[in-house]
């Protein structure tokens, strides 16, 4: 029994901004831009509603520079920034949630089992100073279900069969005729059940922002007491890359700890 805990959501390197914390502890939640055009995806950056302020996840940029699209001169922007599909992972309605990244994601997340967890962090700004400093924040989490990997080497009949056991993950529905967007990666899908969801406010602060003894600047770096009292002991302390934590605390420790989503 494990935790992983993974870096989600908007962020400077993909909006261009990171979403707003509000000075009574509520938040938005806010899905990275998807990489492409060809997904059965209905929630755009124009549609996504916020949820505590009357505004939409288009209002916190102005362009975007989609990745693989990024060429260093392709940039969407105007009617066509609102109308790009977002990459809905995680789904905090249909807790689903789907992952390539090899460094240290794929390998931490396959391995997980029935009734572990996955905590769910991003970057939030206050939203009523614009000029304070960023942090990393648990906002939600869900506790595993069932847990599917494609692989580059299964058929196109049996990567279909995994993609219809889970319909509203985001890599499903950017899947074309049975073959994954990234075909050439490993891909982890992993459905949840409750506890789990999106917290409603008070996400919890992983990250401070420090000089590391040898370095000359400050950078992001997991709390220690975080890292003490969830018992992480994979991923390492730098917070820069949002790396993919594994915690020894198992999933049922680790929600009585953070309270559940609707206790938040």
């Amino acid at each position: 029994m494990t935790v992983v805990l993974a870096g989600i959501g908007a962020d400077t390197t993909n909006v261009g901004a990171l979403g707003p914390l509000y000075a009574d502890g509520r938040f938005e939640y806010v899905p990275i831009p998807e990489k492409t055009r060809a997904t059965t995806e209905t929630q755009t950056l124009g549609s996504w509603e916020f949820r505590y302020r009357n505004d939409c996840a288009a209002s916190l940029t102005n362009r975007i520079h989609p990745q693989p699209v990024q060429d260093g001169e392709t940039t969407i922007s105007g009617d066509e920034l609102e109308d790009w599909p977002l990459h809905h992972d995680p789904n905090f309605d249909a807790l689903t949630y789907g992952e390539h990244r090899t460094s240290g994601y794929v390998s931490r997340l396959q391995g997980l089992e029935s009734g572990d967890v996955v905590g769910f962090y991003a970057g939030l700004r206050r939203e009523d100073d614009p000029e304070s400093r960023a942090h990393r924040y648990l906002i939600g989490y869900m506790t595993v279900n069932r847990v599917d990997v494609v692989t580059p080497e299964l058929s196109r009949d049996e990567v279909a069969e995994i993609l219809a056991a889970h319909p509203e993950n985001a890599h499903t529905k950017r899947a074309r005729d049975g073959e994954l967007y990234l075909s050439d990666k490993s891909v982890v899908l992993i459905d949840g059940c409750e506890p789990g969801g999106l917290f409603h406010g008070d996400p919890i602060r992983m990250s401070e922002y420090r000089v590391k003894p040898g370095n000359e600047r400050p950078q992001y770096y997991l709390r220690e007491d975080i890292r003490e009292e969830w018992a992480v002991e994979a991923g390492g302390v730098n917070m820069m890359y949002k790396p993919a934590y594994r915690c020894t605390l198992e999933g049922e420790s680790f929600a009585e700890r953070v309270g559940s989503p609707g206790q938040r």
